[in-house]
């Protein structure tokens, strides 16, 4: 049962909950939640945005009940919860106290309030003591100094400095991650980790190469990225594309010594194809598989629930809007949850628009015309 103190492996796959999650009272919310009960998944929540309103709305001033409330999803459908520290109260970026701009979410919290970010932070951690990773910002939203057009690596790393420290005083055992830096990547381009599918963004590399050198310590290095490049192209194809997430999982454990986590995770396709589209369940899937193959410790789904704003595959349809089944790449994501979970050796190929996968005792495929699945 989630929630259960018993040792075990830690799940490799997990979600990440945002607007609109399986928190509902509906008979579909309730059908999402014992899917993710079932699987073994990790479940990750931001501390404000994303689901949760402002937990310090004013200095020394909390609410609770809303990221309470995602936290309860969290005991009920995972034993490996994860909470990302972003976004930051108004107060904190030059705001009004008391006071929410919503259209300031992804604004960083400015440097005369570092201190009091990371004392949010650990009033976090001993809040909620069964959340034993944290993952230290997103995507270095407000961190882009176009000035410079490049990431203010060196104001982020003072962040997750002072985070890292107030969370470790608070538990030591407690795993502490970052930069999650996007690896944007560009069908040319000059940098240090590339392949047939494309050159990550050098700015990216420089990002995490200044991090791992100036970091008071870290439990895992976090990243995202799609499959598809900034200019909009998939050399090679989509199928051929999926590399990239195994390439540079193997780089970056390579590169930084560290666990490598994916915490946001975009193999695409077309663009036109929605969600439930059989062809992004089965790209995501062998991206997945070949991901977890090359020895990612952690692979966040972002936003499982489908939704209009976001076309990446996902595990089960829009309750307010249908009935809220899940979708075909529900299935074989639980089974690649339970094969990369007990760490068995995972085989993955594709042929003929069909992605099967192996683990030495049991197989799955599925179809990308028609979204069939098989299990053998």
């Amino acid at each position: 049962m989630p929630g259960s103190d018993r040792q075990r492996p830690r799940p490799v796959l997990g979600v990440t909950h945002t607007q609109y999650t399986a928190d509902g009272d509906s008979r579909a919310d309730a059908r999402a939640r014992d899917y993710l009960a079932a699987t073994p998944l990790a479940g990750n929540q931001h501390i404000m945005g994303w689901g949760a309103l402002d937990p310090e709305p004013s200095p020394g001033v909390f609410d609770w009940h809303t990221l309470d409330g995602r936290v309860s999803l969290l005991r009920r459908t995972t034993d490996d919860p994860v909470i990302t520290l972003c976004g930051a109260p108004d107060w904190m970026k030059g705001g009004r106290a008391g006071h929410t701009d919503w259209n300031e979410l992804e604004t960083a919290p400015r440097e005369e309030h570092f201190d009091d970010f990371a004392a949010l932070a650990a009033t976090v951690a001993r809040r909620y003591p069964q959340v034993r990773n944290y993952l230290v910002w997103n995507e270095l939203k407000g961190f882009y100094d176009s000035a410079r057009n490049d990431w203010d690596i060196e104001a982020y790393t003072k962040l997750y400095n002072r985070v890292y420290a107030a969370i470790k005083k608070v538990n030591p055992e407690i795993r502490i991650g970052g930069p999650y830096v996007v690896l944007d990547t560009w069908t040319d381009g000059d940098s240090p980790l590339t392949g047939p599918w494309g050159t990550v963004d050098s700015r990216a590399v420089a990002a995490i190469d200044y991090w791992m050198a100036n970091k008071a310590g870290a439990d895992f290095v976090a990243v995202d990225g799609s499959s598809r490049t900034r200019d909009g192209h998939f050399p090679g194809g989509d199928v051929a594309a999926t590399a990239m997430f195994a390439d540079a999982t193997r780089w970056l454990r390579e590169r930084t010594g560290l666990p490598v986590w994916w915490a946001e995770f975009y193999p695409d396709v077309d663009p036109a194809l929605p969600a439930s589209s059989p062809r992004r369940a089965a790209v995501a899937l062998l991206a997945l598989a070949r991901t977890v193959t090359a020895g990612a410790e952690k692979i966040l789904l972002w936003q499982p629930q489908e939704e209009d704003d976001l076309r990446s595959a996902a595990l089960w349809a829009d309750p307010r809007q249908s009935d809220g089944r899940l979708y075909p790449l529900a299935g074989p994501f639980a089974w690649l949850a339970r094969a990369a979970e007990a760490g068995r050796p995972i085989t993955a190929d594709w042929a003929d628009d069909v992605v099967r996968l192996g683990d030495g005792r049991s197989s799955v495929s599925m179809n990308a015309a028609d979204g069939t699945v098989t299990y053998g």
